[in-house]
Formats: C-alpha cells, sequence, structure tokens
C-alpha cells in the first residue's frame, strides 16, 4: 500500500498528511523536535529519522490499514516552548508523542502520566524506566546506566586481560565529566558501583565542562593516578577535545564514551584520538549493515536528498527505533480494539517479550513493573575510523539477581 502524504510547515508545526481533511481512519502522532535550538546539531538528524520512520511505515501498510498522521514541532530546546505545543497535540488527539530529548521529556513526564499518553524519547534516562515513576516514559534503546555498566564490563572482559600487568594488580579507572550537570553524573553512579563489582581502584573524577577545548590541567591530574581506562560523560565536543589532549600528551589509557557523545561527529572531531574508542549504542550505525539498514538509507536519499549519507549519524537509526516500536505498540492495541492512552500501553508496549525492530537493535520487552528495553547491550569499537560490533553484554543473563533487584531505575 502506497502512503499518499504531504508535507505542510506551519510555523513550529510539520504536519504529514492531508492538511484539507484527516481522514477517521488515520492515527494521529505528535513530536517535538530540536531543528534550531541548542541541540540542532543531532535532533535534526534525529527529526528526519522520524519523518522517513513514518513515511517507510505508511508506505507498508500503516497500522492495520490505518495511516499514520504525525503532527512535528520544531521546539527549539525551550521549556517555554512545551507545554503549550503539547496543548495543541492534545486538542489534535495524538495517541503517542515521539519525544526528543531532556527538556520536553522532564518537562511533560508528569503530564503524559496524568493524561496516559506514552511518550518516547531520545533521553536514555535510567530514571525514566521505572513505571512506578514514570509510567508512560519509555524508548526503544538500551538505558544509559545499562550501557554504562555494560561498557566498562566489555573492557574489562576483553581489554584488561590484554595488559602486560594483568593478574599482578588492581584495574584502575578514572571518570571525566561535567559534575554540576545531574543528568551526566546520573550513570557514573551505576558504572562506578560496577567498577567496584569487579575491584577497579577508582581515581579522582575530573571535572570537565561540556563546552571545554582545553583539558590540559585534567590530563596532567590523569597522569598522577594513571588510569587503565577513562570514562568520559560529557558530550562529543568536550570528549573529542579529552581525547586528543590525551594523545598528545601520551596517557597510556583506553576510553569508553557515553551514548550522546559515541557517535560519527566523535570521530570527525576527534579524527585519530578516537580510534579504538569504545561505546554502547542500543542500534547500528547508519553505514553498518544490518536489518532495514538498507531502507533507512534508501528513504533518506528519497525524502532528503540534499543530505548526503556521510552527513547522517546514528541519531537517524534511534528514530527509527522509536517509531518502529511505536508501530508494534499500536498494532497490538488496535487488534485489542483500542489504540489510545492506557490499552496502547497495556495492551501494546507492556506485552513486549524479545520483539525484534531490526536495526541491529537488542530484542525489546517491556513489563509493567520494568520499562528497561533489554538487558542485552551492544559494545562497539572505533576501527580505521569507522564503528565495529565489538561483543553483546548480556546484563541480565550476568547478574540476574542485581538486574531484577538492584539495577532497575537508577
Amino acid at each position: 500500500m502506497s502512503s499518499k502524504l504531504n508535507i505542510f510547515l506551519l510555523a513550529t508545526l510539520m504536519f504529514i498528511g492531508n492538511a484539507a481533511q484527516v481522514s477517521a481512519d488515520g492515527i494521529r502522532i505528535g513530536a517535538f523536535n530540536d531543528l534550531s535550538g541548542a541541540t540542532a546539531d543531532a535532533g535534526k538528524d534525529y527529526a528526519m529519522g522520524i519523518v522517513e520512520a513514518v513515511r517507510y511505515l505508511n508506505d507498508e501498510g500503516g497500522i492495520n490499514g490505518k495511516q499514520i498522521e504525525l503532527f512535528q514541532y520544531d521546539y527549539g530546546y525551550r521549556s517555554t516552548e512545551v507545554h503549550a505545543k503539547y496543548k495543541h497535540l492534545k486538542r489534535l488527539g495524538v495517541v503517542a508523542v515521539l519525544g526528543w530529548h531532556i527538556v520536553d521529556t522532564q518537562a511533560l513526564s508528569d503530564l503524559v502520566a496524568k493524561d496516559k499518553i506514552p511518550y518516547l524519547t531520545a533521553f536514555y534516562s535510567a530514571r525514566l524506566t521505572n513505571p512506578a515513576k514514570s509510567p508512560y516514559n519509555l524508548y526503544a534503546a538500551t538505558d544509559d546506566s545499562s550501557n554504562a555498566r555494560a561498557v566498562l564490563t566489555a573492557w574489562f572482559d576483553e581489554k584488561w586481560p590484554l595488559k602486560a600487568d594483568y593478574g599482578s594488580r588492581r584495574p584502575r579507572v578514572q571518570f571525566v565529566y561535567m559534575l554540576a550537570s545531574p543528568n551526566l553524573s546520573a550513570p557514573v553512579k551505576a558504572i562506578k558501583d560496577q567498577a567496584e563489582l569487579f575491584g577497579f581502584s577508582i581515581g579522582p573524577d575530573q571535572d570537565i565542562s561540556i563546552f571545554a577545548t582545553d583539558v590540559r590541567r585534567q590530563i596532567k591530574a590523569m597522569h598522577g593516578f594513571k588510569p587503565d581506562v577513562v570514562y568520559h560523560g560529557n558530550t562529543a565536543l568536550s570528549v573529542a577535545a579529552t581525547l586528543k589532549g590525551a594523545l598528545d600528551a601520551d596517557l597510556s589509557a583506553d576510553h569508553i564514551v557515553n551514548n550522546w557523545a559515541f557517535d560519527e561527529n566523535l570521530m570527525r572531531l576527534a579524527g585519530k584520538a578516537a580510534e579504538g574508542v569504545m561505546g554502547a549504542s542500543g542500534c547500528a550505525f547508519y553505514d553498518i549493515d544490518a536489518s532495514l539498514m538498507e531502507e533507512i538509507r534508501m528513504y533518506g536519499v528519497k525524502y532528503h536528498p540534499g543530505v548526503s549519507a556521510a552527513k547522517r549519524s546514528v541519531r537517524t537509526i534511534q528514530a527509527w527505533a522509536n517509531v518502529l516500536a511505536l508501530r508494534e505498540a499500536l498494532m497490538r492495541a488496535d487488534a485489542a480494539g483500542d489504540v489510545t492512552g492506557e490499552t496502547l500501553m497495556k495492551k501494546g508496549f507492556e506485552t513486549f517479550d524479545g520483539v525484534d525492530i531490526g536495526l541491529g537493535a537488542t530484542p525489546l520487552t517491556y513489563t509493567a513493573t520494568d520499562h528497561r528495553a533489554s538487558g542485552e547491550v551492544n559494545i562497539y569499537q572505533v576501527e580505521n575510523q569507522k564503528f565495529a560490533l565489538m561483543t553483546r553484554i548480556d546484563l541480565k543473563g550476568r547478574w540476574p539477581a542485581k538486574w531484577a533487584q538492584e539495577w532497575a531505575g537508577w
């Protein structure tokens, strides 16, 4: 079935569907994106991915024959814009919202819970995985805390045994991030817990602003501790500066990077200093072959021909992941007789048990008590300026009691 869609840009609202008359058989979805604000560098790619994924879904027949009608807002990453635009989406009757990141997700978490509107975000905070606190927030990706635990585990399994003095001492780890940021520091609690589990010696945290380009003082301090591995919790700009500073100063440490710096932009900024860097990703990268990746690249060329594949990133794939998970939930809810509100969550998402959405993602599972998408985490490494799948860490299988009882929600 081929979709017949038009795109209208009305102030800051983009609508995909028939603007003259919305079909009674359509399913309305809202989206918040940043095309003009502080996170637009990544936000634009994510927004393009949403548009392309919805077009693909409609081309494939929509939701049991019903077309998706997407109302997409550029809110400029401004909290003052979020509430008014959310009220507009409610008036339009959207059944779910595809959110963007910290500002919109945190601003609306209580409201979507009250209104029972599922909100899929690219803000992978572990705090959002506890349905007792955030019952209508979720995402089709592994959370930041699980990612941090898994990437340190992969280093311990794969890299630590290769060190010359392996077995004769404890491995040393150090953490570099903007200490004043609660969102950047949140996964650090989890990865430090993992480091203690493995018996690491933990060095003093290094405070680096996300805007930093001169990190010589912090690199000098790390030289004093001599870490075997350094965890980077900031965004790409300062992570790249730190990687280059470490290389220039001959800091003989491996580097692991959080999800929101571990992307194609990091390689462009860091150059050869990114070689060997490890990180977790909930999906494949743009140039990696995986299920549906050929379709993703085809839709990118078709609907955004002015943006070359070299300028696209994993943010596109993350957007597709949320859209594909939403399609599966809508299909299930529609089969149960109602695609709105509580039915979409309870008869849709929370019935997932190992759902494969493709994209190189680990199978998705959500329950009424746990919105962590998966206990398995894919770990990648930069090899010759490309991302290569290194291993998959099964946190849930390896530590089932800790996964179930200790690690949820933080």
